[in-house]
């Protein structure tokens, strides 16, 4: 757990491997092995963890969840702890989370100038309803603590309802997903209106309950933030469209919808530039005959020869005006409302990631797997 906090890892895999127990450590998105021994060790490991995260250790035919807080290094660390039963025996993921991490300001998020200016103007609006949407680990719920931290001042009363509750910030009144007590996305919404809220973040949309009643909030005067699971800003509008939110509800409410990935940085002490060949200018939208430089990966001991060192977000902002919203209620396709989003200056998501490949913070290879099945 000390290697894992140390080395910035995101996830531990603990699991039985035949013989051998395998430890891997995800860094940069990328699962590692950072170590294989005996299996015979591995029930006493797994039983022990369980201890830790408070859990039935008896149990071992059900998924379990917990958490463990542990100092290390001077720092609050969080470690969510997750059991599955599999064919050999459990499998156990530790999530780790530095709490520190998700107080990152709109400028350490990886915005350009252009979503910083669009950022900021979803956050001056007095109502309406800021979607946040990509897959899971895309970084979402970093883009939410960034924009309560920048809404948050003692005139706002700002609610939140999480599940889980990744950090706690100071002057904001956060509340826990409780499922077995009957305290869900929806109910608490319901109860958050009889606590004079200004700002209320939901933690997620999943269903057509909590959606409508997250838009009728909006819609009374109340700035609200959420995420949703869907691949792009306009495919958020069809999701909303698939779960049967009548598009009137959509249009009165949604104002801006940020879809993003993350890509990993190249390590700035070893990375080598080179001149791009005619296949990489054409996947960048660069003219055949253009001069362009681009970076690659070497390796060196500060990044663990692996030529990154951490990640950076890639963004894509809709803002909803008028003719977007005549489009969404007359039912036209993503494509027409994307073509008309493009007309009045939205950056695409592969728009973004270029930008980030040509000033060498990633390489063209993280931006095809970031833009691949996105646009």
């Amino acid at each position: 757990m000390e290697s894992a906090v140390r080395i910035k890892a995101s996830d531990i895999h603990i699991e039985q491997d035949g013989d051998f127990m395998r430890i891997r450590f995800r860094i940069d998105g990328l699962l590692r092995e950072h170590m294989k021994t005996s299996a015979k060790p591995y029930k006493a490991v797994v039983s022990r963890i369980k201890i830790m995260a408070g859990l039935n250790i008896s149990e071992k035919r059900l998924p379990q969840d917990g958490r463990i807080i542990q100092n290390i290094d001077n720092k609050s660390i969080d470690f969510r702890v997750s059991t599955m039963p599999t064919s050999k025996d459990e499998k156990v993921v530790m999530r780790v989370l530095d709490k520190a991490s998700f107080m990152v300001g709109k400028h350490g998020l990886g915005l350009n100038d252009d979503n910083i200016k669009a950022y900021d103007e979803l956050l001056s609006k007095p109502y309406g309803l800021i979607l946040v949407v990509g897959p899971t680990g895309s970084g979402k719920t970093t883009t939410l603590y960034s924009m309560l931290n920048q809404l948050n001042s003692v005139e706002q009363n700002i609610l939140t309802i999480e599940d889980p509750i990744e950090y706690e910030l100071e002057g904001i009144n956060q509340s826990q997903i409780n499922v077995k007590a009957g305290l869900d996305f929806a109910n608490a919404l319901r109860a958050f209106m009889r606590q004079d809220p200004d700002i209320i973040m939901v933690g997620e949309i999943r269903d057509l309950n909590t959606a409508e009643i997250a838009i009728r909030a909006s819609l009374t005067g109340h700035l609200v933030l959420s995420t949703l699971h869907a691949n792009t800003s306009i495919g958020a509008i069809s999701r909303l469209i698939d779960m049967n939110v009548a598009s009137y509800l959509i249009t009165s409410s949604v104002i801006g919808v940020v879809s993003q990935r993350l890509v990993r940085k190249l390590c700035d002490d070893c990375k080598e530039p080179y001149n791009a060949e005619l296949g990489e200018k054409q996947a960048l939208g660069c003219l055949a005959n253009e001069e362009v430089t681009l970076y690659k990966t070497v390796g060196c001991p500060r990044c663990g020869n692996q030529g990154y060192k951490g990640r950076i977000g890639v963004y894509e902002f809709l803002m909803m005006n008028k003719e977007i919203r005549n489009l969404i209620n007359s039912g036209a396709k993503e494509d027409e409302i994307l073509e008309m989003a493009k007309q009045h200056g939205m950056q695409v998501l592969k728009d973004d990631a270029v930008r980030k490949v040509l000033d060498g913070t990633t390489t063209i290879e993280e931006m095809l797997k970031v833009t691949f099945t996105a646009q």
